[in-house]
């Protein structure tokens, strides 16, 4: 095994598991991914994972929130951190040799954080910008909404953001009590990738976070009941009309997903080339951005399709997709079309891969749901096991008669 490809595991008496991955580099990165987020959250607390993320950096029994920001900043390194609907991720970069700095700053972090109230106060105008910015972008809002829809009656059909009644009941002892909850030893995976010696990794990292409880969290997370198809159309003020096309598939845990991710690279992935882009722009100019993308849960998820267009092309776009959905799911495509479009989707993830902060955290995330990090050759190898059968199979889960449309516009 290559150097560069070396990953090690090791697990602290308390239950953290530690992932390292070595690579030869000047730039170090490190931090935890706790497995928690807005599916979490309680209806009186919605919001309340992003904003614990926001003001953790606030203040801890140890430093002010100067010296945090200053803490990594000042050797020319970053901190940094962000919240999805099942997962907070607390991250730092830094040059080569400073290592005990940024384990000692992340375990302050999560360990003796104070969230002083006048700093939530702050934070709490901050973040309501953030939920105004949100909605002035209505490519994105159409996301969020689409999946507020999809998953309608569970925790997942919520915005990551709240609103400004729910953060309104947010405070100190709040946050604090969250903290103690979810981040706990078992429920979160420190994750290493740099040059430094393994062995350095695991003894700087139980110095610093032997302390952490080593209960698993309580939580309650439901299935979400499948939700009536919808076509909804909302008025907004906006230039062009932004549209979600999307149907519930399998989540992280089930064996489909990667032909998902290739179906959902052929759809609308980042080559130009993808037919949703050769259809409704390379021909006929119909859009300037058209996407296929996957949202995927640990026990469900959806296959989604975003165009931006004039008000007065949606029908005539929605007609050209569902006849393109129709034809995936009424005949295979062939074994050469397969193999181009897998040699496409492959080496996108090998330029993917040169960005070291991504690999870090996609380092992470495979760590915290699925346990182990599948190498290079074993992703590539369950890739090229795909058949065209298999995408027949999953392009009929996503027949137009099976999925949904919200149009904001």
């Amino acid at each position: 095994m290559k150097a560069e490809e070396l990953v090690l595991y090791h697990t602290l008496p308390n239950g953290l598991r530690i992932v390292y991955r070595h690579c030869d580099s000047s730039v170090e990165y490190c931090g935890v991914a706790v497995n928690v987020g807005s599916r979490d959250e309680q209806c009186d607390e919605y919001g309340l994972a992003h904003f614990v993320e926001h003001t953790i950096f606030k203040g801890t029994e140890h430093r002010k929130s100067w010296h945090i920001i200053n803490r990594m900043e000042s050797v020319g390194g970053e901190l940094n951190a962000y919240t999805t609907k099942e997962e907070t991720v607390l991250y730092s970069i830094f040059p080569q040799g400073n290592l005990t700095r940024a384990v000692d700053l992340i375990a302050d972090l999560i360990i003796n954080s104070r969230f002083p109230s006048a700093e939530l106060e702050k934070e709490r105008d901050v973040v309501t910008d953030e939920i105004n910015s949100y909605l002035d972008t209505p490519s994105e809002a159409a996301y969020d909404d689409f999946e507020d829809l999809l998953f309608k009656g569970s925790q997942l059909g919520h915005n990551i953001l709240g609103n400004v009644d729910t953060l309104n009941n947010i405070t100190s002892s709040t946050c604090k009590s969250y903290l103690q909850q979810f981040y706990t030893a078992p429920n979160m995976v420190f994750f290493y990738m740099g040059a430094t010696s393994a062995s350095k990794v695991f003894k700087t990292v139980e110095k610093y976070l032997a302390t952490l409880s080593p209960h698993q969290p309580s939580r309650q997370r439901i299935v979400p009941p499948q939700a009536p198809r919808f076509e909804i159309k909302r008025e907004i003020e906006s230039h062009q009309s932004h549209t979600i096309i999307g149907a519930r598939l399998p989540g992280l845990y089930s064996p489909q997903r990667y032909t998902i991710a290739l179906l959902a690279n052929i759809l609308g992935g980042l080559g130009m080339n993808s037919m949703l882009n050769v259809s409704l722009r390379e021909k006929r100019g119909l859009v300037y951005t058209v996407e296929a993308s996957t949202a995927a849960f640990s026990d469900s998820g959806a296959l989604m399709i975003y165009f931006g267009c004039d008000h007065d092309d949606v029908n005539k776009c929605n007609r050209l997709i569902s006849g393109i959905l129709s034809r995936l799911a009424e005949s295979p495509l062939s074994v050469r079309s397969i193999d181009a479009a897998k040699k496409q989707y492959l080496g996108q993830l090998a330029v993917s891969s040169d960005n070291r902060e991504q690999a870090a955290i996609s380092t992470a995330r495979a760590m915290l749901y699925h346990g182990e990090i599948s190498s290079a050759q074993e992703l590539r190898d369950k890739i090229m096991r795909i058949t065209p059968q298999d995408i027949l199979d999953v392009a009929q889960l996503f027949i137009p008669e099976k999925c949904s449309t919200l149009t904001l516009g």
